[in-house]
This record gives structure tokens, sequence and C-alpha cells, in this order.
């Protein structure tokens, strides 16, 4: 139901006063009004519907770059694997070289110095075996002496033997 203020309003004079006017029809200024905002309002209708549209377009094209940056992604952690690998590789034969190197330097070094050892014992041979050939010489001159004095109570090693003869 219409209110008091719009039943009045219907009977307000239309234009202003001055001579008679052919007889009018009251106002609808709601009437006015809606006919006045609706090609705005179509157009804000346009407008959202447009503006609908490119927040989907946005949402999936947000979605598209996220797929495409996660397989990015994906990929550079792949070869970052891959390379670390490599590098691990690379690490260890530098390792592995370093190690051999040091081992032949140890053998290299272990060989000379075995070299020498034999060097040494090559030039102290011939006085030892001289110094061996001595002492068993003169081990048997002792021995060829010591039977001629086996005789003799001082010999060491024949006291015990002698004793006990009456």
């Amino acid at each position: 139901m219409t209110g008091f203020r719009d039943f009045l309003t219907r009977f307000r004079p239309a234009a202003s006063p001055g001579r008679a006017a052919p007889t009018g029809v009251p106002a609808d200024r709601s009437a006015e009004l809606r006919a006045e905002l609706a090609p705005p309002l179509s157009l804000f209708e346009r407008t959202e519907a447009e503006a609908r549209s490119v927040r989907e377009q946005a949402a999936e094209t947000a979605a598209s770059r996220r797929r495409e940056a996660e397989r990015q992604a994906e990929a550079v952690v792949a070869e970052a694997r891959e390379e670390a690998r490599r590098v691990r590789a690379r690490a260890a034969e530098q390792v592995l070289r370093t190690a051999e190197s040091r081992a032949a330097a140890l053998l290299a070094e272990a060989d000379r110095e075995a070299a020498a050892v034999q060097d040494r014992a090559r030039d102290r041979m011939p006085g030892l075996v001289d110094r061996a050939v001595a002492l068993v010489l003169e081990d048997l001159a002792t021995e060829q002496t010591a039977p001629a004095s086996a005789e003799s109570p001082g010999t060491p090693g024949r006291e015990g033997h002698e004793e006990g003869t009456p």
C-alpha cells in the first residue's frame, strides 16, 4: 500500500502557476526514478558480469600458472639433485685421485727406504761376514786348544765331571 505522503504528492501541482494547463496526470516519481536508473543499472549488471568473468579467467590463469610453476620447480629440483650427484661424483673422484697419489708417493718412499736399507746391508755385509768368520775361527781355535787344557782343573765346564772321579 502506498504511503500517505505518496498519496499527497499526486495532488501537487505539476507545473508552475500561470495560465490553466490542460488537465494532467499526477507524476509518478518512483517510475521516473526507475526509468532514469534502469540504463546505468543495466550497465552495472553488465560490468558485474564482466568482472565475474575476469575473476574466473584470472583464477583459471592463476591455477594454470601455479601448475606450471610447480612443474618448473620439480624440474629445477630434479636438475639440482642430478647436479648434486655429479658434484659428489667429482668430489669422490678428486678424493680418490688424491688418495691414489698419496699412496703412490708413500709406496715410492717405501721403495726408496727399502733400497737404502738394501744398500746399507750390501755395504755392511762384507764387514759383518768378516767378523762372523773371525769369531767362528776364534771359537774353533779355542776348541782345539781346549782339549789340551781340558786335563787342567781350571777349565770351565769340566769341574763337575772331574770332582766325581776317585
